[in-house]
């Protein structure tokens, strides 16, 4: 039945378009004539030809995929001006005060914060004290913009009388050495880059060391304990 359709409307095409017959207009619901189809057919069929060619383009490596850009933020080599005890002494107060454990701290937390300190802020106070170094203007801290406050507290870049100044200066986090813009020549501020890095390689490797003497004196307590424990079998 199917096939005996087709063939005749096939058959209709061909006569048409030889002209031994006259096409006849078929009424479609929802439109006056057939002339309304065709843009939207031919806005279809562009759309989809594009698609296509990004495809044949992402395909071929010419095109690049759109997705958002995921950086990941290293404290250490962001922040080369602090040492690794400064910042790891900075993350410990962040996460003190991160009473939600969302990696932020937000109005509420931080109206807290200072009370602790010792120098509470007016509400205004608080939400003039995010918005300084709230770049990404979500209302709240991260744990980077919680460490620019005390990059403009060690360049001198706070008001004196600001809650962000009062923060840095009660935290007891000594924020007052200079990195290498502080330097006033090229080769000195190479020979300052160089100190850095050696510097934080001995931070590292001084916190190896630490680990490797806990690791030993926890070794030599269970060895005490178990010769202990056989003393009494």
């Amino acid at each position: 039945m199917a096939t005996d359709e087709l063939s005749s409307k096939l058959s209709r095409r061909l006569q048409i378009e030889e002209g031994a017959e006259d096409p006849v207009a078929v009424d479609v619901p929802g439109h006056q004539n057939g002339s309304e189809e065709k843009p939207s057919t031919a806005n279809a069929d562009s759309e989809l030809g594009a698609k296509l060619i990004r495809r044949e383009e992402l395909n071929e490596g010419q095109g690049e995929h759109c997705q958002p850009s995921m950086r990941v933020f290293n404290p250490y080599t962001e922040f080369k001006e602090f040492s690794r005890t400064q910042i790891k002494d900075m993350e410990k107060m962040f996460k003190t005060f991160d009473a939600g454990k969302d990696n932020y701290i937000d109005l509420m937390e931080l109206k807290l914060m200072m009370e602790k300190l010792g120098a509470p802020q007016t509400h205004l106070g608080l939400k003039n004290m995010i918005k300084e170094v709230d770049e990404d203007l979500d209302n709240k801290l991260s744990f980077r913009e919680f460490l620019l406050i005390f990059r403009k507290a060690a360049a001198g870049e706070l008001a004196e009388d600001s809650g962000l100044c009062a923060l840095a200066r009660l935290s007891e986090i000594d924020v007052s050495t200079e990195g290498v813009k502080g330097a006033k020549t090229f080769f000195e501020a190479k020979v300052q880059a160089i100190n850095e890095s050696n510097r934080f390689e001995t931070e590292i490797r001084q916190e190896q060391e630490a680990k490797k003497k806990q690791a030993e004196e926890q070794k030599q307590r269970r060895a005490a304990f178990k010769e202990l424990q056989s003393a009494f079998k």
